[in-house]
């Protein structure tokens, strides 16, 4: 059954940077090649349907956090999606030690001030990924996506709470409590199953299509992955 049911519509733009050619092996057959930009409904629609399975997941088959984006900054994806998402900036010691800064978490509207206290999600979680198609993929695949950089929807700094909260649930079982964040939060977890090519099941499918008819003026913009 599906909780939390969007109170309001909220208008999104989730601006996903163009990367190299894509793969089409990875991509759904539905899905274009460019930088697309659709309403939520119509992104829904893309995205196929398919039951899942979990047989053989384990969180270390998909290795993260890697060297991040730039090798010679000493800083992990981790760190660099922490400076990339501060409100305001925190200072960087040696070893990329962060502290200070300010973040604001989205899932639950609260402000945070100590690096330590937040989690980096994956906004379709690993172990979703896994159950619609990442299962077939090869190990530098599956870790292209846990440090997927080249997307803003793909990795979000949150509360630690809210993301433990979270765990590996998808829209059916688990929206954000905060209530503006819903439209955004269904906006990029449907961004980011049509980057990956990734399906969803029955339940899941449903749940999409009653918060994109509440969700009427969210935009999804998103690449294939390279």
């Amino acid at each position: 059954m599906i909780k939390n049911l969007v109170r309001g519509t909220t208008a999104l733009a989730l601006a996903l940077s163009p990367l190299t050619a894509p793969s089409s092996a990875a991509a759904a057959t539905t899905a274009p090649t460019a930088a697309q930009v659709l309403n939520l409904a119509d992104a829904v629609d893309l995205v196929p349907v398919a039951d899942e399975s979990r047989t053989g997941y384990t969180r270390d088959k998909f290795k993260h956090w890697n060297t991040g984006l730039d090798a010679s900054d000493g800083c992990n994806t981790r760190a660099e999606v922490l400076q990339t998402e501060a409100v305001e900036s925190p200072a960087v010691a040696a070893g990329c030690k962060l502290s200070g800064g300010r973040w604001l978490s989205y899932y639950d509207g609260q402000e945070v001030n100590d690096p330590a206290k937040l989690d980096i999600d994956h906004v379709v979680p690993l172990a979703e990924s896994w159950d619609s198609g990442a299962s077939a993929w090869d190990a530098k695949r599956r870790e292209a996506y846990a440090n997927d950089q080249g997307a803003a929807a793909s990795l979000v700094a949150v509360t630690a709470r809210s993301n433990r909260q979270k765990a590996d649930q998808d829209p059916a079982t688990w929206m954000p409590p905060h209530p503006d964040a819903q439209c955004r939060y269904i906006g990029e977890w449907t961004a980011t199953k049509l980057r990956w090519g990734l399906t969803a099941d029955q339940v899941e499918a449903d749940a999409l299509k009653v918060y994109a008819e509440a969700c009427e003026t969210t935009v999804v913009h998103y690449t294939p992955a390279p």
